[in-house]
């Protein structure tokens, strides 16, 4: 046990204080961001929005966050990601305090377009400035300790979230998490100032390669969207199978959701720390993630026992655990070719297009094609996804060679 121990705190060792920082920040900005989830029970319960309504609102914030992490690459490259990140906590804190106020229809849909354009500008200028506080040994690790924040709050979120309805109520929400969004901005404006932050690793590129003229790294980025559609599956259709198909209950669901964030928060960064030091390339880490996501839905279909759904929970969170900071890490690695902003944007937006017609595209094949045919087209889209990474794979082998 005290090996394991041992195994465990060196995993995340070797980080710097500014990595360790900008986790800090990123825990109490995605713990702040607790009106998300009771979004869609807000705009029906207390503005009495009705499905189709609350269906083009949500709309509307997958376009403003494709929005904000382009917004957010542009901006980047020209302002730099401590001014970018900055700002886009401290109005966003603003936003959501004031979305509270707003209650007709087309007002909700303006301000929580406007909202995830500020709020997800911050997510390309995270990485950029990931990049640049982390030594090359480390980025893949960097990337887990922020990845492993975010899980910490987002299963934190709507715990608390929970807590402040009942005591406070709706509007109780909205400041709390405008208020904690600022104070991630102030604590940011105290720590990673630049005249105090310390950088690893400044990118200075004379000729710096548009990302939107990357042939191979659109490859990459078409990959990354089919690997999301499969994977955002679990936030909307597989919960609604677990409960009409298999019969289970809200908190047996609950649970197998909370075990994917239990494996991620405890295992994940000793995991990634292992699989640095195969000889696979990042490429091949993603492969093997997005094929354990794929076939965590394939199995569904080969039988009725409920064991089934434990193990695909499993293959699953395997799965997202590598692909994960493998593709970041990847992504980073290609930013240093031209505009960092570009290269991260483009990434952040590979999951957005997956969040505006993943889940919808989902629901509509359960209603129309139910859930075994469903599950067999995601397996195939997951297919997809992993020929193109293994062609990629094959291209960057031969520039290499050339």
């Amino acid at each position: 046990m005290k090996s394991i121990y041992n195994n465990y705190i060196n995993s995340f060792k070797g980080l710097s204080k500014e990595v360790w920082w900008l986790s800090l920040i990123t825990l109490i900005n995605r713990a702040g961001t607790m009106v998300i989830p009771f979004l869609s029970l807000y705009l029906t319960q207390d503005l009495g929005f009705t499905l189709e309504n609350v269906g083009i609102i949500m709309s509307c914030f997958g376009l403003g966050s494709l929005v904000g992490a382009w917004l957010g690459g542009k901006l980047t490259d020209r302002f730099g990601p401590y001014r970018v990140m900055l700002v886009s906590l401290i109005l966003s804190g603003i936003l959501f305090i004031i979305l509270q106020f707003l209650n007709s229809f087309w007002s909700v849909c303006g301000g929580v377009f406007l909202l995830m354009i500020i709020a997800d500008a911050f997510r390309p200028a995270t990485f950029v400035a990931l990049n640049s506080y982390s030594k090359p040994a480390n980025k893949t690790r960097s990337v887990t300790l922020i990845r492993l924040a975010i899980n910490l709050g987002f299963s934190a979120g709507p715990a608390i979230g929970g807590l402040i309805i009942a005591t406070l109520g709706y509007g109780g929400l909205f400041w709390v998490d405008g208020l904690t969004c600022m104070a991630a901005g102030v604590l940011l404006l105290v720590v990673l100032n630049p005249k105090k932050a310390k950088v690893q690793e400044s990118i200075q590129n004379e000729m710096p390669l548009s990302a939107y003229k990357d042939v191979q790294y659109w490859i990459f980025i078409v990959s990354m969207v089919l690997f999301a559609f499969v994977f955002v599956q679990y936030f909307s259709t597989i919960p609604i199978y677990y409960k009409d198909a298999r019969g289970l209950n809200e908190t047996q669901i609950g649970l197998l959701l909370a075990m994917n964030g239990f494996l991620i928060v405890v295992f994940e960064m000793p995991l990634i720390k292992f699989l640095e030091t195969r000889s696979l390339s990042k490429i091949a880490h993603v492969v093997i993630g997005l094929l354990l996501v794929t076939l965590s839905l394939l199995i569904f279909n080969f039988g009725t026992w409920v064991g089934i759904l434990v193990i695909g929970m499993l293959l699953m969170t395997l799965g997202e655990m590598i692909a994960f900071p493998f593709s970041y890490a990847f992504a980073m690695d290609r930013a240093r070719r031209g505009r960092p902003g570009e290269y991260m944007a483009l990434y952040s937006i590979s999951f957005s297009i997956a969040h505006i017609f993943a889940h919808n595209s989902g629901m509509n094949s359960i209603a129309k094609l139910g859930y075994e045919t469903t599950w067999y087209l995601a397996s195939v889209i997951g297919l997809l996804g992993i020929l193109l990474l293994l062609w990629l794979k094959q291209v960057l082998l031969k520039s290499t060679r050339n």
